[in-house]
């Protein structure tokens, strides 16, 4: 399967990689859009679990990523730190711990079960302070493309960075999501002018290299 990938126009680029950029995420966008477009119909959607409405719990933790952890009850042992290349942070009495490629939640399980038999309170609590990845967002926006997120960031929030919804285009009730884990694709359809109208107060979160994909309206 080919994948395209988008860039930013940087200021005295040729006419002929603009051309070519917007060629590519043309290309992009139909592909989403034969994607998305069928569910249209559909009563039923992914399901949205409870990680997908938390904006830490939802993002896999990755080398670089600063975090602090937290021990309520033993507070010599808290520590903020950024994850190292091989994907491990150090903690005091247990020495390496993986962090890469868990969630906050999981890593909270983890470290639990290491200091279980010497904490009063069963308690810690970890949380990502910084961290980077791409998400990317097309269709009816005004500045389609690659998005970075220095911090959990939500679909109503990528759209804002892309410039914000078409106005005159956008359905914003029909906004789909595509996520990719194990090879397998995902998708969730957002009403997002629920959300804007102040209807709505629970925000999807994204997660790496998922598509954001903002629809036209149908007249």
């Amino acid at each position: 399967m080919k994948t395209h990938s988008t860039k930013y126009l940087m200021a005295g680029e040729s006419s002929v990689n603009r051309s070519r950029w917007l060629k590519a995420l043309a290309k992009l966008s139909v592909l989403v859009c034969a994607v998305v477009v069928p569910l249209s119909g559909c009563t039923t959607t992914s399901r949205v679990f409870q990680e997908d409405w938390t904006p830490y719990s939802s993002v896999k933790l990755t080398e670089g990523d600063a975090i602090s952890i937290t021990f309520p009850s033993s507070p010599d042992l808290n520590t903020a730190q950024r994850i190292r290349r091989d994907g491990k942070i150090d903690l005091k009495t247990v020495g390496e711990v993986q962090a890469a490629g868990k969630t906050p939640k999981e890593l909270e399980k983890d470290i639990l079960k290491l200091f279980e038999k010497d904490l009063v309170l069963k308690e810690v609590s970890v949380i990502l302070q910084s961290t980077s990845y791409p998400v990317f967002v097309v269709g009816s926006v005004m500045h389609p493309g690659k998005v970075m997120a220095e911090r959990p960031i939500s679909a109503l929030e990528a759209v804002m960075e892309a410039g914000g919804f078409d106005n005159a285009k956008a359905n914003m009730r029909r906004v789909g999501v595509l996520r990719t884990e194990e090879g397998r694709v995902t998708h969730y359809i957002l009403n997002l002018k629920c959300v804007l109208d102040g209807k709505c107060k629970q925000l999807f979160y994204l997660r790496p290299y998922d598509i954001v994909y903002i629809p036209e309206k149908v007249f």
